[in-house]
């Protein structure tokens, strides 16, 4: 499976941005997918993740209610809805992908592609 993430960019505190991620190679519907970020000189973190199907959802305390994960699986693609943005949104955002929810809840997934820098400026 290939990964490939775009909708990066700057933006200042207060906006949004709204990320995707293009899946090929694999039945996209049968993968959970997550976004995870990873800040300068911070560990990769787990924001959101979605079940192939699309019917179950969770995310990271500190997206909860400002961010939205979505899936189109006719479409082969991944969406990060982001709102209300702050400084501390600022990272390079990853795309992940495995057969099992699980994994991807605790960061073992499979595939990931290259990411996309969010810059939230103050």
């Amino acid at each position: 499976v290939q990964l490939v993430e775009s909708g990066g960019g700057s933006v200042q505190a207060g906006g949004s941005l709204r990320l995707s991620c293009a899946a090929s190679g694999g039945t996209f519907s049968t993968y959970a997918m997550a976004w995870f970020r990873q800040g300068p000189a911070k560990r990769r973190l787990f924001v959101a993740g979605i079940s192939g199907s699309g019917d179950s959802t969770r995310y990271g305390d500190s997206v909860k209610g400002r961010f939205t994960i979505s899936r189109d699986n006719a479409k082969n693609t991944l969406y990060l809805e982001m709102d209300r943005l702050t400084p501390e949104d600022t990272a390079v955002y990853y795309c992940n992908a495995d057969l099992s929810y699980r994994n991807i809840l605790i960061g073992k997934g499979n595939y990931w592609g290259l990411g996309t820098q969010v810059t939230v400026s103050s």
